[in-house]
């Protein structure tokens, strides 16, 4: 299936999980808690306080090299979203993703997200933990803050 018919399908509407795709086109799912969903919106919502220009985005699909992956919370500029407006999924990512971490997520799948995400033109990748700790990575590796985002705290 295409991410497009995956998107459009009744079947796969309402499950409780993040749908995400490999390389190989196969479907991949990840259960959702309200404990993942709350730092969601915690994080989208600093995002928004701190930048006027650009775009907040929540499950945010990316065509990446091994497939379509999902950032929890993601940052396009207003140049990346008149370039791409709402195309479904991004062609490129947009230069901030965010991944909260879940216990189902591994070290090495956590670490491949983040390679994918800065190979497909994100300027930043950050990670979440269970504790609320922030994590930032660029091209160089990782940081002790954001650049795009300065004020952004380092526990949310």
């Amino acid at each position: 299936m295409t991410w497009q018919e995956i998107c459009e399908s009744p079947q796969l509407r309402d499950l409780p999980f993040k749908i995400e795709t490999n390389g190989f086109g196969q479907i991949l799912m990840s259960p959702a808690s309200n404990w993942h969903a709350r730092r969601q919106v915690k994080i989208a919502a600093t995002l928004e306080n701190q930048k006027s220009e650009g775009e907040v985005f929540s499950e945010c699909s990316v065509l990446t090299a091994a497939g379509v992956k999902v950032a929890d919370v993601a940052w396009g500029s207003a140049k990346f979203v008149r370039t791409h407006h709402y195309e479904t999924p991004y062609p490129l990512s947009p230069e901030l993703c965010v991944e909260i971490t879940s216990p189902s997520n591994s070290r090495a799948e956590m670490q491949e997200k983040i390679m994918l995400y800065l190979a497909k033109g994100a300027k930043e990748v950050w990670l979440c933990s269970d504790t609320g700790a922030m994590k930032f990575f660029v091209h160089e590796g990782e940081t002790k803050k954001s650049a795009l985002f300065p004020k952004f705290p380092k526990k949310i």
